[in-house]
């Protein structure tokens, strides 16, 4: 299938959906991307593995990014995509229209129409956002070629509900292990139950009381939760090990290390294994970049509740924003859609910031 980048907006999202790029088989997908990108005189074409970049060089006083992945978790029954009315809204439905084919269709649309934007312009297709952080293809292109990531301000075409959304929280991840004793089920005075002790964890995290902070006239609410235990060996068997694992959800205003600190004190004298840790991003919404964004889009910007790409950009000194078509809480669904409306939406805001 070729893509026609000048179709109109869900016809081109359906286009782009039905070419299927599970994360780590994006190929085909980023193949067709580089094609309509290169067709462009306008545009300057980079490509590292998957991830394709395509850059304007009018010398203008101002560069800006805006990205998006071209990849989806894997498909269930959702493909090919259907153009339809969902809730009462004229939609595009299926895999991938919401998380994010919908956001890299307004940007491939608007590459290829711009050929005059008033600030530069990098646009960047990236793979493997949905899979493990080493894997991500903007990571890679920030750890092997940051130049072509440099700018005064960036967009993520994450979906948003079509409004802005600054920053996003941190990550973190730990595992606690409780240690007991093994025994038979049946004398378990003879041993000592690990699972039993994750009583003390999970009552502690029933007493947290979520923090809520403002950051840059945005307020963030965190969350500490256990999101999965596991122990015992068998039916008949005293668990002598128990792992309790616990996700914190971390404003923008606590460091990496801070994050780290408080769960850490939090779950003291237990032992706290750190698994899995991302930095948050503050919204840089004092930027002038950024407010000449914000005239441009109108609207009032919000938090964003959860971990994106925006992170990457804010540890390159890039200070960025969400702002895509389709409802987050949609993202993965088996019902995945994307409203035609938030499409055009986002097309004209974006040209309007581009071309004033």
């Amino acid at each position: 299938m070729s893509l026609d980048p000048r179709a109109d907006l869900p016809d081109l999202l359906q286009q782009l959906m039905d070419l299927e790029s599970v994360s780590g088989a994006e190929g085909p997908l980023a193949d067709e991307v580089e094609r309509v990108l290169r067709g462009c005189g306008h545009l300057e074409v980079l490509r590292d593995g998957d991830t394709v970049v395509a850059r304007t060089q009018l010398g203008r006083d101002e560069r800006v990014v805006v990205a998006g992945h071209l990849d989806t978790v894997p498909v269930a029954g959702n493909l090919p995509s259907q153009r339809r009315e969902v809730d009462g809204v004229d939609a595009v439905w299926g895999r991938g229209a919401c998380d994010m084919k919908g956001g890299v269709a307004v940007q491939l649309a608007l590459a290829v129409e711009l050929a005059e934007p008033t600030r530069d312009v990098t646009w960047v297709f990236y793979d493997n956002e949905e899979v493990e952080a080493e894997r991500n293809g903007l990571g890679r292109v920030a750890r092997t070629h940051p130049e072509w990531l440099e700018g005064s301000f960036a967009v993520l075409g994450e979906p948003s509900n079509a409004r802005v959304e600054g920053g996003c929280q941190g990550t973190l991840r730990v595992e606690i292990t409780l240690t007991g004793t093994a025994a038979h089920s049946a004398r378990a005075w003879m041993g000592h139950n690990a699972a039993h002790d994750a009583a003390e964890v999970l009552q502690r995290l029933r007493d947290y009381q979520p923090r809520q902070v403002e950051v840059e006239g945005l307020r963030y609410h965190e969350g500490l939760n256990a999101v999965r235990i596991s122990g015992g060996i068998a039916g008949n068997v005293i668990p002598d090990r128990c792992v309790v694992e616990v996700n914190f959800r971390f404003a923008p205003d606590r460091t990496e290390a801070e994050a780290v600190d408080f769960v850490t004190d939090f779950f003291a004298p237990l032992p706290v294994e750190v698994t899995d840790l991302s930095p948050g991003a503050r919204p840089g919404l004092d930027r002038p970049a950024a407010a000449q964004f914000l005239a441009a889009v109108g609207g009032e910007p919000q938090a964003k509740f959860g971990w994106t790409d925006v992170a990457r950009f804010s540890a390159l000194g890039v200070p960025a924003v969400n702002f895509g078509p389709g409802n987050p809480s949609k993202a993965h669904a088996d019902d995945e859609f994307c409203p035609v409306a938030d499409l055009r939406t986002c097309a004209d805001a974006l040209r309007r910031w581009l071309t004033s």
